[in-house]
Parts: C-alpha cells; structure tokens; sequence
C-alpha cells in the first residue's frame, strides 16, 4: 500500500495535474493509478508545456495541418484525444469507486471566463464530444461562470469549478451545484463536481503584503483553506441538502489547487501534509506529488486547528490587510494567466504546424 492509499482511506483522493501524450503511451499515467492516483487535471499552460516543450504532438501536428485544419483545431484534436485516453485508463477507478473518483479535467476556452452562455455551449460541446461518464468540464468561478455551473449542472454535466480564492466565491460555486441539482431531473448520483480551491498563491499574494517578521506568514492560505472547508461542512448538511440526498445526489468535494510550495523557505509538502481530510481532492504536480511520496505525512489534519485558522483571519484584517481584495486580484490574474497561456498554446501550435509543413 502506498501513501496515495493511506491518504484514500483516510477520505482524500490524489489526482494528478498534469498529462502529456508520452505519460500515456509509456505507462507512466497507468503506474501512476496502480500506485494510488485517483484522477487527472489540466488546463491550458500544463498543454502548452507539454505540446511546445516536446515531439510528442509533431506527427499528429503535422498530419492534421496537411489537412487543413487550423492552429485552435489542431489544438483540440490532440488535446481531446489526450483526455479521452486519460479518462478510459482512470475508468476502472470510476467504476471501482461508484463514480467518485476516476475522472480528467479539461477546462473550457478561457476567452470565454466573462461569457456565460459561450461558457455553457462550449462545456456541453466538450463533453459530448468526449462521451465519457468520467469527464469533468473546468469552469472558471467568475461571476458568468456561476450561473453557468448551475446550467451545466442542472444538465447533468460534471463540472471542476475553478479558479477560487475566496470564501464568497466557493459559497456561490457551492450555491451553483446544490441549485443545478435541484433543477436536474435525471439520476443526481451520475453528477459530480469538485469545487477547485487554490491555496499557495493566496500565500504568496499575502506575504509579500505582511511584514518580514509577522507570524502570519505562510500561515494564511492554509487558515482560507480551513475555513472553506469548514463551510463545505455547513453546506452539505441540513435539511435542504438531505433532499438531495435522498434522490442519490453526493457532495461537491473540495479540491485543493495550486498545491506546489512558491517559497522555498517553505517545506514542500505544506499544502498536502496540512489539508487531509474526508471528503477531498488533492490535485498535485509531479514535483509535489513526488515530494509527497518521499516524506509527506500521512494524518487526518484538515480538521485541527479550525479555531486558530478564524483567529489567523481576524488577526490578518486588524493588521490592515483586506483578503477579498487579494483573492479578487488573484481571480482576475488568473483568468488573464489562463487566457495568456491559451494564447501562447495556440501560437506554439501555429509554430510547429509551419515548421512541420515545411519540413
């Protein structure tokens, strides 16, 4: 058994933020399952790193270009064959698990962060053109991207809402589900979402607005993180939600994002060892994920030290520092990273289709 199994029983589920075409082909993403990861993640810049960065794609580039396609066509092609491969290696873990875990993130056009019905049709497009019960569309939690996750929801499409920050965000992508559910009028237990959570940039964000010296240092995205979880608990609770339960609906599990350690003064593992807990999703890069299983600590500690958490938040606003300005800051940095990231993935195709065309 390894740590990815212990974590498991312990309620938390492993996925893997990353994919490239040779992880596929080489067996790498199938040794990764057998030792314990649950689920895949991506987004534009881990597709612009893994197609700009390597040959994998050349072949498949330079086929599709001779067919006239285009960079933006081209780019989908690859990318939807990727996460259909993904997703047909992780389905025995769908099946396995009852369709909890087993599932491959792939995020809709981030051009369309501000537009909700563009939001909408591209999910739906996306989903059906991978036909696989164990997709999730990434939405981002942008105020057009809300109500969207309730349509897609209510649709009965599995979502990763991404890109949150704040605690008011995640009430409204919790919101967003629980409503999406009521108004779905097939089977709830074939819908699932995780609610994507990004902690460590909310560290680096806030320390550099902390003096040198403050105690609140490296302590702040860890205390957000607990005290989203802490309102996951309230939601998913009480008499609204056990409707839901009744006709089969399960949570929208936390995901923990933005996972790799930005300080190096920092240990490595922080944002893993320190937010364990049932009911959750830890989405690691293979450095993290590396870093985890050489010397993470396996224990149950999303849970402790929820008190001190609240207190870490109020001792962070009397200091003068406003938390919602800074996670809005980093919503919209990064919708504007992803778009960019985007955009450079296109360019990076365009490149090697020209080249490859030539040649």
């Amino acid at each position: 058994m390894t740590k990815l199994h212990e974590l498991a029983r312990l309620g938390q589920s492993i996925w893997y933020d990353n994919i490239q075409r040779k992880l596929l082909e080489s067996g790498g993403l199938q040794q990764l399952i057998n030792d314990g990861v649950r689920g895949v993640t991506s987004n534009p810049s881990i597709f612009n790193k893994a197609i700009a960065g390597s040959a994998d794609y050349d072949e498949a580039i330079q086929s599709l270009a001779v067919r006239g396609k285009t960079a933006v066509q081209i780019y989908e092609t690859v990318a939807l064959e990727d996460i259909g491969r993904a997703a047909d290696l992780l389905r025995p873990v769908y099946d396995a698990t009852d369709g909890v875990d087993g599932y491959v993130s792939l995020e809709v056009s981030p051009a369309l962060a501000n537009d909700t019905e563009g939001t909408i049709t591209d999910a739906r497009r996306l989903f059906a053109s991978l036909n696989r019960p164990n997709i999730m569309i990434k939405v981002p939690a942008t105020p057009a991207g809300l109500p969207a996750i309730r349509a897609l929801i209510g649709e009965g499409i599995n979502v990763n809402a991404t890109l949150i920050f704040s605690l008011s965000s995640y009430e409204g992508v919790m919101e967003a589900y629980i409503a999406g559910l009521e108004a779905f009028g097939g089977d709830l237990a074939r819908v699932a979402s995780v609610a994507s959570f990004f902690v460590s940039r909310v560290d680096t964000a806030v320390d550099q607005a902390l003096p040198s010296n403050s105690p609140l240092r490296g302590k702040i995205a860890i205390a957000n993180a607990k005290a989203a979880y802490g309102r996951f608990q309230h939601t998913f609770n009480g008499p609204r939600w056990q409707k839901l339960v009744e006709r089969g609906a399960r949570v929208q599990r936390p995901l923990w994002a933005s996972t790799s350690t930005k300080n190096p003064a920092y240990p490595d593992t922080m944002y893993v060892d320190q937010l364990i807990g049932p009911n959750t999703v830890n989405t690691v890069p293979p450095a993290t994920l590396d870093a985890f299983r050489d010397h993470g600590v396996i224990a149950n500690t999303l849970a402790e030290g929820m008190d001190e958490a609240q207190t870490q938040l109020i001792q962070l606003a009397e200091a003068g520092i406003d938390l919602d300005a800074i996670t809005q800051k980093l919503l919209d940095d990064g919708v504007a990273a992803f778009a960019a990231a985007f955009a450079a993935l296109l360019a990076s195709v365009a490149e090697k289709q020209a080249k490859l065309q030539v040649s």
